[in-house]
């Protein structure tokens, strides 16, 4: 929690970074939450409403093992969870009581203290709070409605005739996906490049190329690969993991 008040307060912004629209973009997994949210989403939805749907799970062990040797893409290793946990159609408005429970059980006990905290305070710093994630949309939606957050970029789940479906909606929003979809989004919102100031927080080094758009870069409960760019580049790193050992 101290450290977060250091990074904020030891970086004073020059007067042009003032005038300019300051956006704080966080990653969501490992970065907010304490673990990856899809693989316990799709358990917490499977137990809640058919749970055995469980028994399923050993069918995705060879595709695993194909996902483990880069033989398949992440996103369709995604829809396979999917498919396993949620089935082939999910009513929306179970789909979304589903987003909601647990954006709720997040709030409650999955997410870093710090790191709501530190959210707070760039809301306080009048700073625009984005999430940006490679979690759904329809559940990560619910977790910013949660925190506050009006703007959401995230993987875009796919909808037929009112159901959610195991098919993701364009790009996982993931690496430079993920970075081209900030943009994209900054594009719709009127947010021109140089007019912004980007803070940007994650974990892993697959977000290297939205660390590489940002003005300040801060590692957050950093991966070893992470850790070592941030060392090198000299970006400040925050570790809330210390606190949960």
């Amino acid at each position: 929690m101290g450290r977060a008040q250091i990074i904020i307060a030891a970086t004073p912004q020059p007067d042009v970074a003032r005038a300019k629209i300051r956006l704080s973009i966080f990653d969501l997994d490992r970065t907010l939450s304490i673990l990856p949210t899809y693989t316990p989403f799709l358990f917490f939805a499977a137990r809640t409403r058919a749970p055995w749907r469980l028994l399923l799970v050993p069918l995705l062990l060879p595709l695993a093992l194909l996902y483990a040797l880069k033989l398949l893409p992440r996103c369709r290793m995604k829809q396979a969870m999917h498919w396993v946990a949620l089935g082939s159609a999910l009513p929306e408005r179970e789909a979304a009581r589903l987003a909601d429970r647990f954006a709720k059980h997040l709030v409650e006990r999955g997410l870093y203290r710090e790191g709501l905290a530190l959210i707070e305070a760039e809301r306080a710093a009048e700073r625009r709070v984005i999430l940006a994630t490679a979690a759904p949309h329809f559940y990560t939606a619910a977790l910013a409605r949660r925190l506050g957050i009006a703007d959401v970029v995230a993987t875009a789940s796919s909808w037929k005739d009112g159901r959610l479906i195991p098919a993701i909606d364009g790009k996982n929003c993931y690496g430079a996906d993920k970075c081209a979809m900030v943009q994209a989004f900054m594009a719709r919102a009127g947010i021109a490049r140089a007019d912004a100031h980007i803070r940007f927080y994650s974990d892993h080094a697959s977000d290297l190329p939205l660390f590489e758009l940002s003005d300040e870069p801060v590692a957050v409960n950093p991966s070893p690969k992470l850790a070592s760019i941030a060392a090198a580049r000299g970006w400040p790193l925050l570790d809330w993991r210390q606190t949960k050992a």
